[in-house]
């Protein structure tokens, strides 16, 4: 067992760290080489989409992890990456068809996104036991001990490792212009998260709410149907326009 230090002010420090890198490194890809795509999903949404996808992520954020922590044995306000990414996606979409905008918007986000949960779960994990994200009760090596002397999957790790395979495999997606990358990043993120997150979920002791599921496997499970069914739609009419499109970059390769 694996005896980790904890102090209250770790999530702040990482959530700022998390939120300094995200930025940092949006700049970068920005330049390097989502600039052209960028530009032209700037010019079709308009200036109330940061506005849909705030009025989205913000009660999403507090709704799903106050859901769960009030339902538990020390009932509590609290909120949740995942809810915050489901109700952007919401606030987003309803905005989109709306608007009548079609296609991907996201793509800005992915890198950023990936990053800060590489980075902010270590600070859940620093945070300890009053953070509440903790993992159920494990005999193993690599098991932690938060202060109570009991060992514990460190499920914040594995989430944070999970997603730096993710931001690796985007990372050299964008480098030789994938298309998934290129195009479809934000639907892949979501099938990834979604698809790990839910495994995590069975190693956190949260009350369950349909079975053995917890208000947060819903929420895992329909990112995954969202992502697969828009992941699906996007290629579907790639295909349909001749195989690859043509996306503005440095030197204006089709992908």
């Amino acid at each position: 067992m694996i005896d980790v230090p904890t102090a209250a002010w770790a999530h702040t420090a990482f959530d700022l760290a998390a939120w300094g890198a995200g930025l940092a490194l949006s700049v970068v890809l920005y330049r390097w080489r989502l600039k052209g795509l960028t530009e032209q999903v700037a010019g079709k949404v308009g200036g109330g989409y940061f506005a849909a996808l705030a009025a989205g992520a913000v009660p999403g954020a507090w709704l799903a992890g106050s859901m769960n922590s009030l339902a538990g044995a020390d009932p509590a306000l609290s909120h949740s990456v995942v809810g915050a990414l489901v109700g952007a996606i919401v606030g987003v979409e309803v905005y989109k068809a709306a608007r009548g905008i079609k296609g991907s918007t996201g793509g800005v986000f992915v890198g950023p996104f990936a990053l800060g949960v590489v980075v902010g779960r270590w600070g859940c994990l620093f945070a300890g036991l009053p953070d509440g994200t903790y993992g159920s009760p494990a005999d193993l090596p690599w098991a932690v001990n938060l202060g109570d002397g009991v060992g514990r999957h460190p499920v914040q790790v594995y989430e944070s490792l999970a997603m730096g395979l993710f931001l690796a495999a985007y990372l050299e997606g964008l480098a030789r212009r994938r298309p998934w990358a290129m195009r479809r990043g934000f639907y892949a993120l979501c099938i990834w998260y979604g698809l790990t997150r839910f495994g995590w979920e069975f190693l956190k002791p949260y009350p369950p709410l349909i079975g053995p599921l917890n208000l947060f496997h819903l929420l895992c499970g329909g990112l995954v149907a969202y992502g697969w069914v828009y992941y699906r739609a996007s290629l579907a009419r790639e295909r349909a326009q001749g195989g690859a499109l043509s996306v503005p970059g440095a030197d204006h390769e089709p992908v």
